[in-house]
């Protein structure tokens, strides 16, 4: 599995996409598959992940830094570190399916000259250098066995490209979210603060509909959080931090409400089916995937004002806990996701076996 080359795997996880593919490469070690994960350095060991890139500064020449064409050096880091992943697998003679679980289109683009069976998951709407590596390798039919995290982002790259993508729906392990009662009286926000995931937002409807908000995740984007989080912090208003998975759904299942508030056309929105495993109802800006996961019986749907969404609060508040969870259990449980990523696996193999036969 080709993770990001940039983040490695552990808690607190850095987005939802590192949280998927922790559970998809433990999920699929505990049906018994041996699963090399490469991801960026910091993985948790325990996960025995091999690291893309050490983080250490790039082996160039004072020539070629100093040539005009010298980009970010970050940027060049992590091409590098996918062409030594992907020229790596080539030579590997002990891999039977590699999945692509990243945003980056190296891999994808290298992924026809492999010899192997490729899969790959799609995380994120068509960006111009994944649409044209995509649209490259399925030329001639070839390229990986792909999937999308929702219909929403499937029909959005099938708009862009007239190809449509097959979806295997993101899910969480409903042990480590398990069912809350609310009692905290609250509501909280979860996730990376930053704008395209619009946490301000979520601070002006709580205080519209009356109820405290508590606020959860990583501060990576300084600038916005300084100037729109942090003034407005206070009162009826905290941030917690980053954290871990288990203090994260502590916070969650106590919750009396969860808001989540993009300002992009969000792909899925993981931190919302892990409010629905614990129960807790969902307020939502309709946008993106977010519009095939809620309905008025867990949460409520609402344009991005901070007077509609505290509706949505004040109709959530109504909601049976119990309900909601279920929804969780019927349509989210990561047992689901990962068994279908295994057939998909299981049938990427079939099918380049056959071909290699007719071939010969």
């Amino acid at each position: 599995m080709i993770g990001s080359a940039n983040f490695g795997f552990r808690q607190p996880f850095a987005g939802g996409m590192e949280a998927h593919s922790w559970d998809l490469a433990i999920g699929l070690r505990r049906l018994g598959h041996h699963v090399t994960v490469y991801a960026g350095p910091g993985s948790d060991p325990g996960l025995g992940a091999v690291e893309m890139w050490d983080g250490g500064d790039l082996d160039l020449s004072q020539a070629a830094r100093q040539d005009v064409s010298m980009g970010s050096e970050a940027v060049l880091a992590e091409h590098i570190a996918y062409q030594r992943t992907m020229l790596r697998l080539m030579r590997a003679r002990d891999v039977d399916v590699v999945h692509l679980n990243c945003v980056h289109q190296l891999p994808v683009a290298m992924s026809t000259v492999l010899g192997k069976p490729v899969t790959a998951t799609l995380h994120s709407p068509p960006t111009p250098w994944l649409e044209l590596a995509y649209r490259s390798v399925r030329l001639d039919g070839s390229g990986p066995t792909t999937v999308a995290v929702s219909e929403h982002l499937s029909a959005s790259w099938a708009q862009a490209t007239g190809w449509r993508p097959s979806v295997i729906h993101n899910g969480v392990d409903l042990q480590a979210w398990p069912m809350g009662a609310g009692a905290g009286g609250y509501a909280v926000w979860s996730g990376r603060l930053v704008p395209e995931k619009a946490p301000h937002l979520a601070i002006q409807a709580a205080r519209r509909a009356g109820i405290p908000l508590v606020l959860a995740g990583p501060a990576y984007d300084r600038e916005y959080f300084t100037s729109r989080i942090e003034p407005a912090l206070g009162d009826s208003v905290t941030w917690v931090g980053h954290l871990r998975q288990p203090e994260l759904a502590r916070l969650v299942r106590s919750a009396a409400v969860a808001l989540v508030t993009p300002a992009w056309e969000e792909p899925f929105g993981l931190v919302a089916i892990e409010a629905m495993a614990c129960g807790t109802p969902v307020v939502a800006v309709a946008r993106g995937a977010l519009s095939d996961l809620i309905d008025d019986q867990i949460g409520a749907l609402a344009p991005a004002e901070p007077d509609a969404l505290a509706d949505g609060i004040h109709h959530a508040l109504g909601c049976d806990r119990r309900a909601v969870r279920r929804r969780a259990v019927h349509h989210f449980d990561v047992r689901i996701m990962v068994s279908r990523y295994e057939q998909l696996m299981f049938d990427a193999a079939d099918q380049t076996h056959l071909s290699a036969n007719g071939a010969a």
